[in-house]
């Protein structure tokens, strides 16, 4: 699995998605989220992979153990590199999605990576307290999160740029923090409420980032990609 910056695929149709990566002549890391997934099923999965392209496959699975467990062994045979669950589901339900990550890979193939989202970069401390009645500040309740899901063998954690850092110290430079929200100087938030620049993103401790409307729906999105990963790679 690369550290490029992974681009958010959020297409309606494979049509869309192979128009948008036929621009490009190298191998990119992407995301493929629930729109685009429940459209096209498994199929797009495999016309990304068969273009040589590593994917995130981002379905935020969040159910009882059996089913997340079964469900995860399903997604492995798909042979994507990165999947995650919701961290609020509880240590049962990640440790049943490891082992059905784990017993449905192939022989002689990696597993993919396995993550957890804390709190989604559109949910803020107000919305967190308000409506999910989680009492504390937001950060505690991503570093609460966090640690769950490395005591559950997890590799890492979605969360925003701003906990990236304290969730490093907490649970070590290993442990993987994979930042959305991350956008161009100047550029949109949109729904997003915890964003960032690829270079600050770069500073604060993010091991990966994702990165959708600034590349997907630039004028250029070849040339605004280009700029991502070199901010995103600047020494």
């Amino acid at each position: 699995m690369n550290n490029k910056p992974i681009i958010a695929l959020d297409f309606p149709n494979e049509k869309d998605v192979l128009q948008f990566l036929n621009q490009f002549d190298e191998k990119l890391f992407v995301k493929i989220g629930m729109e685009l997934y429940l459209q096209e099923g498994p199929s797009i999965v495999a016309a990304v992979k068969d273009l040589g392209h590593d994917v995130f496959l981002d379905l935020k699975l969040h159910d009882i153990p059996n089913t997340v467990k079964s469900a995860m062994k399903g997604l492995a045979r798909l042979g994507v590199d990165l999947v995650n669950v919701h961290a609020a589901g509880g240590i049962d339900m990640m440790e049943g999605a490891l082992e059905g990550l784990e017993a449905g890979t192939q022989s002689g193939s990696s597993r993919a990576r396995l993550i957890a989202v804390t709190q989604l970069t559109s949910t803020t401390e107000e919305q967190m307290q308000q409506q999910q009645k989680i009492q504390l500040p937001l950060i505690e309740s991503v570093l609460h999160y966090a640690k769950i899901t490395k005591q559950a063998g997890l590799d890492g954690v979605v969360c925003s740029v701003h906990e990236a850092a304290a969730i490093a110290e907490a649970c070590g430079e290993e442990f993987l923090r994979v930042t959305p929200g991350i956008r161009l100087a100047g550029g949109e938030s949109h729904d997003q409420k915890r964003v960032a620049t690829p270079d600050y993103a770069r500073k604060n401790g993010s091991s990966l980032i994702v990165v959708g409307r600034a590349i997907t729906k630039a004028e250029n999105p070849l040339i605004a990609y280009k700029k991502v990963v070199e901010l995103w790679e600047e020494k």
